[in-house]
């Protein structure tokens, strides 16, 4: 139903207080009320001599009330003054309304000009005005202008992703292997980038609040940095090394010469560097998202926090996990669009599975966490 048909049926009564019929009503009574005092006005009082009924039509200055002719000579009566007045800020702000000055916001189509005389509106124009405008003509009150309808999109909170550098973005041999030459060797270490690894970048800074975290030393890490990342590496929020890890005392079961660490996402939720450039409690667990190829380093996280893409390997040239089309960035396109990032983890698992109850090596893990707890 429209404004117009709501108004017809009284639907408005109870909100504006007064139904549109008794608005209309103040109206009709206005006009009757000047016609009437310009009807008893204009007659003779008792029996005025014929040259005084001249004099003063001679001296009386016509002007227009309602669209009549009436004499000035009553302007005394204070009563039918405010009448008028009233009567003709009424016509103007009805002027105004029709014209569209109060809806639209628009100055008065009257200022700078000279005042002019205007006829009342008939019923027909008073109904086609809004009920607000005649509440604020009348009553005084203010106009309460509708809402303007807007499309609201909204866009998930950034979500920070955290990235190995071994096995994700790269594929760092030790020693360098004889048979094919790496893109670079750092510290006796042959770097071999991933295809699409830069355009992965891109892409990551592009929709989350990238970190880096390996569990290499620091002297390492600074230098591959640098060579993979080059420019890109001032938009990372952090980059973290072995020191950042937890030690657990054990070696890993791949390689008895290398320690066995964690990757505590809670140093991040707890910002226990001072140095992380956010708030505590900026990012926790619906935000969060690691991706190491290291399945165990997350042991010590809430489940569904990290994914364990399958590692890359140097011989493998034709892997396409980081490309437009690879599924690894697929997956991560995904996520962006996602509200929570456990929740999407949850219910689309992706590459390796986690380390739990069920998985073959648990004896030796669960071994590693009771350790941690003593």
């Amino acid at each position: 139903m429209n404004r117009k048909a709501r108004a017809k049926n009284g639907l408005f009564g109870e909100h504006h207080g007064q139904g549109t019929d008794e608005k209309l009503n103040k109206f009709q009574s206005t006009e009757q009320e000047i016609r009437y005092f310009a009807s008893e006005e204009s007659k003779p009082f008792g029996k005025e001599a014929e040259s005084v009924k001249r004099e003063r039509r001679r001296m009386v200055k016509p002007i227009f009330i309602e669209g009549q002719r009436a004499d000035s000579s009553f302007s005394h009566d204070r009563r039918l003054k405010q009448v008028t007045e009233k009567n003709e800020r009424v016509q103007e702000g009805l002027e105004q309304a029709v014209n569209g000055s109060f809806l639209c916001g628009g100055s008065s189509t009257l200022e700078g000009k000279s005042r002019k005389e205007h006829s009342f509106p008939d019923s027909d124009m008073i109904k086609h005005v809004s009920l607000a405008v005649v509440d604020k003509l009348i009553d005084g009150l203010k106009v309460s202008h509708p809402p303007v309808e807007r499309t609201l999109v909204t866009f998930p909170r950034r979500k920070l992703v955290i990235l190995d550098i071994n096995g994700l973005l790269a594929d760092i041999v030790t020693p360098p292997p004889k048979e094919c030459k790496a893109d670079i060797n750092i510290s006796r270490r042959a770097i071999f980038k991933r295809p699409f690894f830069s355009d992965f970048l891109k892409f990551c800074f592009e929709r989350f609040d990238v970190g880096i975290w390996s569990s290499r030393s620091k002297k390492i890490v600074d230098r591959v940095v640098d060579y993979l990342l080059g420019d890109m590496k001032d938009k990372l929020l952090f980059c973290w090394d072995l020191s950042h890890c937890t030690e657990t005392g054990f070696k890993t079961l791949e390689n008895r010469h290398k320690t066995l660490v964690f990757k505590e996402l809670n140093k991040i939720w707890e910002r226990s560097d001072l140095n992380l450039p956010w708030e505590k409690g900026t990012y926790n667990e619906s935000n969060t998202l690691l991706l190491d190829d290291s399945p165990y380093k997350a042991l010590l996280n809430p489940m569904h926090t990290a994914i364990f893409p399958h590692s890359f390997n140097f011989k493998d040239r034709g892997d396409r996990s980081l490309g437009p089309e690879g599924d690894l960035r697929v997956y991560m396109e995904e996520l962006a669009r996602a509200e929570n990032i456990q929740k999407y983890v949850k219910e689309n698992p992706f590459g390796q599975g986690c380390i739990d109850e069920t998985s073959s090596f648990w004896a030796f893990y669960s071994r590693v966490l009771c350790n941690q707890s003593i």
